[in-house]
């Protein structure tokens, strides 16, 4: 596959899948597919009030604070995740019913979707300015804060680079970068 940038202007808002609130869809796998066929899927989710999240049943979900004060999310009724700390991520499963409670006001917020048997996936930070080595697995880049060079142009915040070479990335100081592999249940 070729290498891609996608920059954070090409994403425009769209509703959640339960109307609740909004999502900016990065990338998704395989292209095109929608909110039902999707093998993976990234995207920064606003959060601008106690809104529940919607049901992904069969999804293994990722997510990190990207901006705001947070929020705390109850999982089912019986198990409480604070989300507070930037680009930190927590994962839970998809089918899971979560609600919200605003740590303060508006939050944006990095999700990755995977469907349960095509592969797990993971998130990592990447926090530290220098040299990183793209590694196997890796499907995207996220610039969540700064400026991180990459082989095929510079990235911003809110930028992604879609199927990275093996190659190395840059950050800058102050950088972070988001970084999600997918490992393939059939490889």
């Amino acid at each position: 596959m070729s290498t891609r940038i996608i920059r954070a202007a090409e994403c425009p808002p769209l509703p959640w899948k339960n109307g609740q609130g909004l999502t900016r869809q990065i990338a998704v796998h395989p292209p095109g597919a929608d909110s039902e066929h999707f093998l993976w899927r990234v995207s920064v989710a606003e959060v601008n009030r106690a809104a529940p999240f919607s049901a992904f049943p069969g999804i293994d979900r990722h997510i990190a604070l990207l901006e705001g004060a947070g929020f705390t999310m109850m999982l089912d009724g019986n198990r409480e995740h604070a989300l507070l700390t930037p680009f930190e991520p927590f994962a839970f499963a998809g089918e899971a019913d979560v609600t919200v409670t605003l740590a303060g006001g508006a939050t944006r917020d990095f999700n990755l979707m995977t469907r349960r048997g095509h592969g797990h996936g993971e998130v990592v930070a990447w926090t530290t300015p220098g040299n990183y080595r793209v590694y196997d697995g890796t499907v995207l880049i996220y610039c969540a804060r700064g400026r991180i060079d990459t082989t095929d142009g510079v990235l911003h915040p809110g930028d992604a680079w879609l199927f990275p070479p093996d190659a190395g990335v840059d950050l800058s100081d102050g950088a972070v970068a988001l970084v999600v592999r997918i490992v393939s249940a059939t490889a």
